[in-house]
């Protein structure tokens, strides 16, 4: 399994922009599918974007045109570039590791971003 870290959250105000890292572990992490996934207090844990091992991405109707996910194989990184931030983007960001279909082996530790009206 690679081990996955988070780092990047925080407190902004709305319309702002946080730029999410997760530094994965291993020599095989652009095998790997990545994804993004949220969590909101009392929400289920929803998937935000996944990048595949080809550079395909994918995104929820709710951050298109908002977030960018990609990944850097050299780096064994993989971001998520947040822009225009709401309030109802707040909640607990987790890294992904996985199948392109996202099937998921590894969950990062998650970072918090909130977004202050």
């Amino acid at each position: 399994q690679v081990q996955l870290v988070e780092s990047g959250g925080g407190l902004v105000q709305a319309g702002g922009s946080l730029r999410l890292s997760c530094a994965a572990s291993g020599r095989t992490f652009s095998s790997y599918g990545m994804g993004w996934f949220r969590q909101a207090p009392g929400k289920q844990r929803e998937l935000v974007a996944r990048i595949t091992s080809g550079g395909s991405t994918n995104y929820a109707d709710s951050v298109k045109g908002r977030f960018t996910i990609s990944r850097d194989n050299a780096k064994n990184t993989v971001y998520l570039q947040m822009n225009s931030l709401k309030p109802e983007d707040t909640a607990v960001y987790y890294c992904a590791a996985g199948t392109n279909n996202m099937n998921i082996g590894s969950w990062g530790q998650g970072t918090q971003v909130t977004v202050s009206s």
